[in-house]
């Protein structure tokens, strides 16, 4: 691009409506005679279908709540360990990216019970079903569930810390009836 092929920003006038006959537009403006969209601020709402019901009502409507907080779980079946896996291997994260059987790293992985496990392994990932980890149990592999522990973790936390808050519930209760 240089200077020689640099042409001018064409740019249309607006037509200024309502001042005078001369102008061409004068008189009504182009709103016709009469009636709501001749009115200063005439005219209807986006979507006002003149009575009918509006299109937005109309259709169907989706119901329920989809939550936006939701863990997404990749899912991966018992069968799946079956084929892609050999005896005493370790099932988690890494190998299963490794391997092609999920595609993100980053979302949880929960292994359902969906077909049968012969192989001895070793199954270490965020949730486990039931069914799944009987299926792992009875092959004589091992299944950790890592959901599992943190709320384990979790409730020894809260029966910890229960005893301190009655404590001080009870001294607070004291402290108002000697008041």
């Amino acid at each position: 691009m240089s200077l020689l092929n640099l042409s001018p920003n064409l740019h249309k006038k607006r037509k200024r409506i309502g001042r005078g006959n001369s102008s061409g537009h004068g008189t009504y403006s182009g709103r016709g005679i009469k009636g709501q969209n001749a009115r200063k601020s005439g005219g209807v709402r986006p979507g006002f279908e003149g009575g009918q019901m509006p299109l937005a009502r109309r259709i169907p409507k989706l119901r329920g709540f989809k939550n936006p907080c939701a863990t997404k779980f990749q899912i991966v079946n018992v069968d799946t360990l079956e084929k892609n896996y050999s005896d005493n291997e370790t099932v988690d994260i890494v190998s299963l990216v490794e391997k092609g059987i999920i595609k993100n790293k980053n979302n949880p992985i929960k292994i359902l019970g969906d077909g049968e496990l012969k192989k001895k392994l070793t199954v270490k990932v965020d949730k486990i079903s039931r069914s799944a980890e009987e299926k792992i149990k009875k092959a004589g592999g091992t299944a950790e569930s890592f959901m599992k522990e943190f709320a384990a973790e979790k409730l020894a936390e809260e029966k910890l810390a229960a005893p301190e808050k009655a404590k001080k519930s009870a001294a607070a209760a004291e402290k108002a009836m000697s008041k």
